[in-house]
């Protein structure tokens, strides 16, 4: 067993894990934070993807060990005093969701990808979002979120 320190959503945690233990199945097992999704085991769908400081990863190759000392926001951190983050809203308003398993992966891409990009054109969106998959829609209403959400979080 290892010990880790992580900051899941501004609150600090500590366990002892299996040096295998991928991030997904901390969050999800030992943390009980749900919206990261195991789709794939393989970095092919983006269901799981989170914010590792700041920057979108997929969690189901990243290890538990890997996240000690480095903070960790899921989808249930985003929202604050009860208001959605403005990408949540836009995904809301724009209805960039279907069945709702690819949605907290494809919330948490969009926003490393405003972090790194605050005004992306449609292009840049698509580019950005490329790694995750949804099956249910054709990611026009998903990409019309992002940019909608883009001029909120940059204002």
């Amino acid at each position: 067993m290892t010990h880790i320190e992580v900051t899941v959503n501004g609150e600090k945690r500590s366990a002892e894990v299996e040096p295998r233990l991928l991030l997904v199945h901390y969050l999800r097992d030992h943390l009980g934070l749900r919206a990261a999704n195991v789709g794939c085991d393989t970095t092919s769908c983006g269901a799981c993807t989170v914010l590792l400081d700041g920057k979108s990863v997929k969690s189901c190759t990243v290890l538990a060990v890997q996240a000690s000392g480095h903070e960790v926001t899921t989808t249930e951190g985003l929202s604050a005093d009860g208001e959605l983050h403005p990408v949540q809203a836009a995904f809301r308003q724009h209805h960039g969701l279907q069945c709702g398993f690819c949605t907290p992966g494809m919330v948490m891409a969009a926003v490393g990808l405003l972090a790194e990009i605050p005004h992306p054109t449609e292009a840049q969106v698509r580019e950005g979002l490329e790694g995750n998959l949804c099956r249910c829609t054709g990611y026009h209403n998903i990409v019309q979120a992002v940019l909608a959400a883009a001029s909120e979080v940059t204002a």
